[in-house]
């Protein structure tokens, strides 16, 4: 039963992928990245990847959705198909090459789930073995993230603030509008229900945002996915009620410090550390046991993640939807 599962769930993705090839339509397009992304959050899922299924599903099928549907609303005027006069060989021709070279750089790792290999001799057994030991987390995947590869997961929250300030310096900042902010939430169209039941959800998802976040050592979730849910409530907030009335609650200069925050939670952790006599993120001399000092370590990082990853995604929506239709 599960082969057949994990067959039709490769069929659609495979059918998914072609379709986004051959379709020219940039809305529909959009619409299958999102299927896509569902459909690998629910391959990850058969996997017991909860965690990363969880990730994919608010980032891939999410916020990028949202983002993506945002981007083509600036730009609507310029979503006309367009006559191909010239047969682009040369871009297929780069594309099939480097698919070869990466399917042939695939061909020397071990058979999915091989327990002779070297992860499932060496690094996955220590993990299973001593994360809970010490750490004192019981969700592995979080231990790991936010501990053994403390350095990695720094990086990548620098990536993703980096990534914001990229945003704001290539869009030039939200373009004025002669409209003030009153007469800017008037545009929005006033469908009641829609306004009722956004006030019925809007706090249920920010309550399981906090969920994710404070949970995240015990099940799955963390800082990325709770950031991101959570940056969702507000998007959702300011497409039925306005930006002008989103941007009142979280002001721009609240996004930026935020931002930063974040990152600097993280380093600082990692700074503390250092000052307590022990090494860069080591948690274990944080507090007088070292299980005690690393699970405080590991939900002070997950809560800079998650203030980082809220602000960014905002403050790149906010960028994109402040802007004219061009």
């Amino acid at each position: 039963m599960d082969l057949l599962i994990d067959i039709s769930l490769l069929t659609f993705l495979a059918v998914t992928a072609i379709g986004i090839i051959r379709i020219t339509n940039l809305f529909a397009v959009i619409m299958l990245f999102a299927i896509f992304s569902f459909l690998s959050a629910t391959l990850f899922m058969t996997m017991d990847a909860v965690d990363v299924a969880l990730t994919e599903a608010a980032v891939g099928a999410g916020i990028s959705t949202v983002l993506m549907l945002a981007t083509l609303a600036l730009n609507k005027d310029h979503n006309e198909k367009q006559p191909d006069k010239n047969r682009h060989w040369l871009p297929l021709a780069v594309v099939l090459t480097t698919g070869a070279v990466l399917v042939y750089g695939t061909l020397d790792l071990p058979d999915f789930g091989d327990p002779a290999s070297a992860p499932q001799t060496h690094v996955a057994p220590h993990y299973i073995e001593k994360a809970i030991e010490e750490t004192g987390v019981p969700n592995i995947v979080t231990a790991v993230l936010a501990s053994y590869r403390g350095f990695d997961t720094l990086g990548e929250v620098v990536v993703i603030f980096t990534a914001g300030i990229a945003v704001l310096l290539l869009l030039g900042g939200r373009r004025e509008d002669p409209l003030d902010d009153g007469a800017k939430d008037k545009r929005v169209p006033q469908n009641l229900v829609l306004r009722i039941v956004s006030k019925i959800v809007i706090p249920v998802i920010m309550l399981f945002a906090l969920y994710v976040q404070f949970h995240g050592d015990y099940g799955p979730g963390g800082g990325f996915q709770a950031g991101v849910i959570m940056s969702a409530a507000i998007i959702l907030y300011s497409l039925v009620f306005g930006l002008g009335a989103a941007e009142r609650i979280i002001p721009k200069s609240v996004l930026m410090f935020l931002t930063s925050l974040g990152v600097l939670i993280f380093a600082g952790v990692g700074i503390a550390s250092l000052f307590l006599g022990g090494n860069y993120l080591n948690y274990s001399v944080l507090a007088s046991s070292q299980v005690a000092g690393q699970h405080i370590g590991i939900l002070l990082v997950e809560l800079g993640v998650g203030i980082t990853v809220f602000a960014v995604m905002l403050t790149i929506f906010f960028a994109f939807a402040g802007r004219e239709r061009s």
